[in-house]
């Protein structure tokens, strides 16, 4: 028998001993495992969004220990220089691309839009990059209504992939996205957002829906959390991220779950050697 104490860990760490006197020793029972400890280590993504429009917040976003994403806002007054201060921390920068919602009576700044041509679309996704430093990946901000249209999906994907090592998270502010199957299609290396862990900014509800992706990530062998920088999520997650190896949970780079979970690790980690590591000024292959 188990004997309790000391936290998931320690049960973990009790189990394993006892398969080893087990093999050494047959004929010994083994008791069952503790079901709330996966048997492997699960792995989640964290990104966190909006960022560029609060200098500190945003430095404290960067500050979050391990391989927290931090995606922002093309046209923020500070995404250059937080940018480049992420880029220099070793964290994945992304672009949070807007797009255009069903409730569209306001306008995002810079937001992709239906009446777009495609040109129009691509030049525009041209200058979003250009004005994010060293982009790796790109999410969606909003969009309820450009990412469930294929046609302009398709336009997006095309454009996307003609910067290389560029990768796609759809951050799913919609069931009827098409956005990820798009990126499928057209070869761009994708993943899908899980949980949003503070649409209710409640330290609370946070923490209510961190635990909820541990326990995707522990159903599913991985998952993505998207949080903002409010305080409230920036309090959870840096007392919440160096206690993840007590859970048997990894947090890893976007990038990373992207390979895992496509089985492209080889051939993408090629492409993005080609590609410096990062699409340095988002210019497009000839």
């Amino acid at each position: 028998m188990i004997l309790g104490g000391g936290g998931p860990a320690c049960l973990a760490r009790a189990f394993r001993f006892q398969l080893l006197v087990c093999l050494l020793l047959p004929g010994l029972p083994v008791a069952a495992a503790d079901e709330s400890i996966p048997a492997t280590t699960a792995r989640i993504a964290l990104i966190i969004d909006d960022l560029g429009n609060q200098l500190q917040q945003g430095k404290q976003a960067i500050a979050l220990p391990g391989a927290v994403a931090c995606s922002f806002l093309p046209h923020a007054p500070f995404t250059r220089p937080l940018a480049r201060l992420a880029h220099a921390g070793d964290k994945e920068v992304m672009l949070h691309l807007p797009m255009q919602a069903v409730n569209h009576a306001v306008r995002e700044p810079g937001e992709l839009t239906l009446d777009m041509t495609r040109q129009q679309l691509m030049d525009a996704l041209q200058q979003r990059l250009d004005a994010v430093p060293n982009v790796s990946g790109i999410n969606n901000h909003k969009g309820s209504l450009l990412t469930r249209h294929p046609g302009h999906m398709a336009w997006l994907m095309q454009a996307i992939s003609r910067h290389g090592a560029l990768f796609f998270v759809d951050s799913r502010t919609t069931t009827a996205t098409v956005a990820l199957q798009m990126a499928n299609e057209h070869g761009v290396p994708g993943i899908e957002r899980n949980v949003f862990l503070d649409n209710v900014r409640d330290s609370a509800a946070v923490m209510r829906q961190f635990r909820r992706l541990l326990a995707t990530a522990r159903a599913n062998g991985s998952a993505v959390g998207i949080g903002h920088p409010y305080p409230e999520t920036l309090a959870v997650l840096t007392r919440e991220l160096p206690r993840l190896a007590d859970y048997n949970v990894e947090l890893v780079p976007v990038r990373r779950l992207i390979e895992i979970d496509e089985g492209r690790s080889e051939l993408w980690q090629a492409s993005w050697s080609r590609s410096h590591k990062v699409a340095k000024n988002s210019k497009p292959s000839p």
